[in-house]
């Protein structure tokens, strides 16, 4: 075998090496932005029923429009995050925008539910208790959401870093994923929307 012939089979296996490691971090890549896809779509779906629980508790609520303020907007910040993250997944600063906007949503709800405790006519309410089965499941949906997509983001990262990964990611652009983290430890828990 000549040394010409060598350099060629060399070359080959090299770019077969350089194309599977950059398929294989195309493909992990695609799957944490899925998974990103999945979490937006879930807190879409509880965006879309917090105004429906704001409408039910203000017929009973008269005078606390304030809590009701807040929590409409926390929900609308916590949608426009939502919504921006979704353009850029990668971008940490918008993945961290949400996780903060959804920190106060989960705030501000928590002060609705304290606050509809003393109104024991909504807790009765079916309606309300319809949206509150609604939240939960949703809460829920969420939650496993957030831990596929962890889970996606662990796998691309620890591919992309896994060297000879790492020179492939640094060259083709590969950024780093981050997690959907969230800086309070009550946001970890669901919503709890109790009317008993």
């Amino acid at each position: 075998m000549s040394t010409g012939m060598l350099g060629l089979i060399i070359v080959a296996i090299i770019c077969l090496v350089v194309v599977q490691l950059y398929n294989r971090l195309v493909s992990l890549r695609n799957r944490f932005l899925n998974g990103f896809s999945q979490i937006e779509v879930q807190l879409q779906r509880r965006y879309e029923l917090i105004p429906n629980l704001v409408e039910t508790a203000k017929a009973y609520m008269n005078h606390e429009s304030e809590t009701l303020v807040a929590v409409t907007e926390a929900r609308n910040q916590a949608s426009q995050r939502c919504a921006d993250a979704a353009v850029d997944p990668q971008n940490a600063s918008l993945v961290e925008a949400l996780a903060s906007a959804e920190n106060t949503l989960s705030s501000a709800m928590g002060q609705l539910n304290f606050v509809m405790e003393s109104y024991p006519e909504l807790k009765a309410d079916t309606q309300m208790l319809e949206l509150q089965e609604e939240l939960t499941s949703t809460e829920n949906r969420v939650a496993f959401a957030r831990q596929a997509y962890s889970d996606a983001v662990m796998q691309y990262n620890t591919a992309r870093e896994q060297f000879p990964a790492i020179i492939i990611a640094n060259t083709f652009s590969f950024k780093e994923a981050d997690l959907f983290e969230v800086s309070e430890p009550a946001m970890k828990q669901p919503v709890t929307v109790s009317f008993a």
